[in-house]
């Protein structure tokens, strides 16, 4: 009796009996599993405790199957398997791990997938319609988003390009699934990498590019609202030191750095001209300190600035707190 010459990517073999070509049922290609037969057989497979690594089920007819671990610690796994088109509709595949495996436009509609651990899988054109995904592990980015980054630096733009795309694609079903079930947080995760592919697939100095960057830097394609607090405190600072060296006018004189004050002179100067950066920013406009010279250039900047920062914040904040 032949044993089967599978050695998964960690180096084990497979105890299996091999077939007509040299590999057992299960991981040869070739056999036919869309029979409904292949589901009790692989049931009973998994109850017995054999591994179940690296089994090629492509269009197998698992409907139904109950894959479910027997804890809530450790489920089965079927890492490195192929389930190219498998059909799991309704399937109980509770804890899971499908890690690097291909699941590759396979119907899991209305499966059960709480916990499943799905990280580095081929996620393209799977269907998740009414699946339950509650605490999945999907170790973001996605397996398209990890293949393309490098491809990109080694100039092999066409195959990187088709793959950012892919990723898109994928982050963008993702997003729709758990919209669709009210996860909206976790769909606030997969709008940005949607967008981040989006972006890397425009030209590399396009002004849609650098626009698209902008908006990232700044708000995080509106999901990450604390960017913004980031960067106005930085406005505020920069124009604070500009100020703090052009000189601005107060009642009691020029606000400005000079060599002969103590450092207790200019700290509290510059302590003035932070006071009177905020006020600008925010366009409250107290009027007790006023530019003078080059500094109006720098308030009318800051002053525009702090109007669109304190918009783009407002809409921001409101967008996830509506969620």
């Amino acid at each position: 009796m032949k044993q089967c010459q599978y050695v998964d990517p960690e180096g084990q073999s497979c105890q299996g009996q091999a077939g007509e070509h040299s590999l057992c049922f299960w991981h040869d290609p070739h056999t036919d599993k869309s029979s409904n037969t292949v589901k009790k057989q692989l049931e009973d497979w998994a109850k017995q405790g054999h591994s179940m690594t690296g089994f090629s089920l492509r269009h197998a007819n698992l409907a139904g199957i109950h894959l479910s671990g027997h804890s809530t610690d450790a489920g089965f796994s079927l890492r490195y398997a192929d389930l190219y088109r498998a059909n799991l509709q309704n399937a109980h595949l509770f804890h899971i791990d499908l890690s690097d495996s291909s699941i590759m436009k396979a119907n899991c509609t209305a499966a059960n997938l709480n916990h499943a651990n799905l990280s580095h899988a081929n996620l393209l054109g799977t269907n998740f319609k009414h699946a339950k995904a509650e605490h999945i592990i999907w170790d973001l980015p996605v397996l398209q988003e990890r293949q393309a980054r490098p491809l990109f630096k080694q100039k092999k733009t066409l195959r990187a390009l088709d793959l950012s795309e892919q990723a898109e694609e994928i982050y963008r079903n993702l997003r729709r699934t758990a919209e669709a079930r009210g996860a909206f947080e976790q769909a606030g995760r997969f709008f940005y990498r949607e967008m981040v592919m989006r972006r890397l697939q425009m030209p590399l100095f396009s002004y849609r590019r650098f626009f698209s960057k902008t908006v990232d830097l700044l708000c995080g394609y509106g999901e990450k609202p604390l960017r913004i607090s980031g960067f106005s405190t930085g406005f505020i600072v920069f124009f604070a030191i500009c100020y703090f060296l052009l000189g601005i006018q107060s009642s009691s004189g020029e606000l400005a750095f000079h060599p002969s004050n103590s450092w207790l002179e200019n700290l509290q100067n510059f302590a003035n001209c932070l006071y009177f950066s905020v006020v600008t920013f925010t366009t409250l406009g107290y009027g007790d300190i006023a530019p003078v010279g080059f500094s109006r250039l720098f308030a009318a900047l800051e002053a525009f600035s702090g109007t669109f920062m304190t918009a783009l914040f407002v809409v921001v904040f409101v967008k996830k707190m509506t969620r």
